[in-house]
């Protein structure tokens, strides 16, 4: 399979009137076409700012790139011009908002709104883009006679179909979907992600699906990253993460704060603590201070990724 995003030791901060807030350090990520990537952790990890990154939609004068490189499809994006970044959003890389009540503009049909990415990426009539918005709109659940309604006239789920017809209006290469599902309730939830997972099979897409969901992940994604205070801590095949017998302690956390129905449990295990301090650089594991099986070296330096085929740890107990 041919690599089609690369992302090599991003660092990525926001500059507050609170100090400086390291969002992602040392992010190491890949995907290739077709594939889907699951990218999961807590809120507040850098899921988010991650895929700002790869879009270069940091808010201006406070969110920068200040190290690493991201590489898309062999186009170097973060020093690419604007004008260049504004045909590639929407037509090779798409995004899929994480709350459907805000992403859409309350004040533009919603089917304006799917033709306007017509409009800026493809060489087609007025005609031509009313028939393709009809296609996508039947293509996503919807009738096309309600596209000349407006957002505030469709529920959650529906809205959320707008804003996937809009991102998949052009065919992307990539699909980054920001938590889809989060704002729907479980019935929606199957639905969309059953629509997705048709649409990027129709398309051939590659996806990175952003969620604390490690039900939605087992479902969809062919690769795992488990992310943690703008790192990628484990990464591997679906069959690593939820079948190996080496995980990072984090992830076994992670697992720990979900029922197993083949579990006689009184309680869950929450994961102890609270994410580190954005503000404070650590110098070793920044998941330590949480950690029950934490050893001496832990705080003192970042362990080196252990290895084992397409599964890769970075913690010092497999040393």
């Amino acid at each position: 399979m041919s690599k089609l995003l690369d992302i090599r030791d991003l660092h990525v901060q926001y500059e507050t009137d609170d100090g400086i807030v390291y969002a992602v350090n040392g992010l190491d990520l890949d995907i290739n076409k077709g594939e889907t990537l699951g990218l999961v952790g807590e809120t507040g990890a850098g899921k988010t700012t991650t895929a700002l990154s790869i879009l270069k939609l940091l808010p201006d004068r406070i969110g920068k790139v200040t190290k690493g490189s991201i590489t898309l499809n062999g186009f170097d994006v973060l020093n690419a011009p604007k004008a260049e970044m504004q045909k590639l959003r929407g037509d090779t890389v798409s995004m899929i908002f994480q709350d459907p009540m805000t992403s859409l503009n309350p004040i533009l049909t919603v089917g304006d709104q799917i033709e306007e990415v017509l409009k800026l990426h493809q060489n087609l009539t007025k005609a031509e883009r009313g028939k393709q918005v009809n296609q996508l709109m039947e293509m996503v659940g919807l009738p096309s006679d309600r596209k000349t309604e407006y957002p505030h006239q469709f529920s959650g789920g529906m809205k959320q179909r707008i804003v996937i017809a809009i991102a998949l209006a052009c065919e992307p290469e990539l699909l980054l979907a920001d938590e889809p599902t989060t704002a729907l309730d479980v019935t929606i939830q199957a639905q969309v992600l059953q629509l997705m997972n048709g649409l990027k099979k129709k398309f051939n897409m590659a996806m990175i699906l952003i969620t604390h969901d490690l039900g939605v992940v087992a479902q969809t994604c062919d690769r795992v990253a488990i992310m943690y205070a703008g790192e990628v801590i484990e990464i591997g095949t679906a069959e690593d993460i939820f079948g190996s017998d080496i995980h990072h302690p984090y992830t076994e956390g992670l697992f720990g704060s979900i029922p197993d129905m083949s579990r006689h449990a009184r309680r869950l295990r929450p994961i102890p603590g609270l994410m580190p301090d954005p503000t404070v650089v650590h110098e070793g594991c920044s998941f330590c201070y949480r950690c029950p099986k934490r050893l001496p070296q832990c705080s003192q330096a970042k362990p080196e990724p252990f290895v084992r085929d397409t599964h890769s740890v970075k913690c010092y107990l497999y040393e």
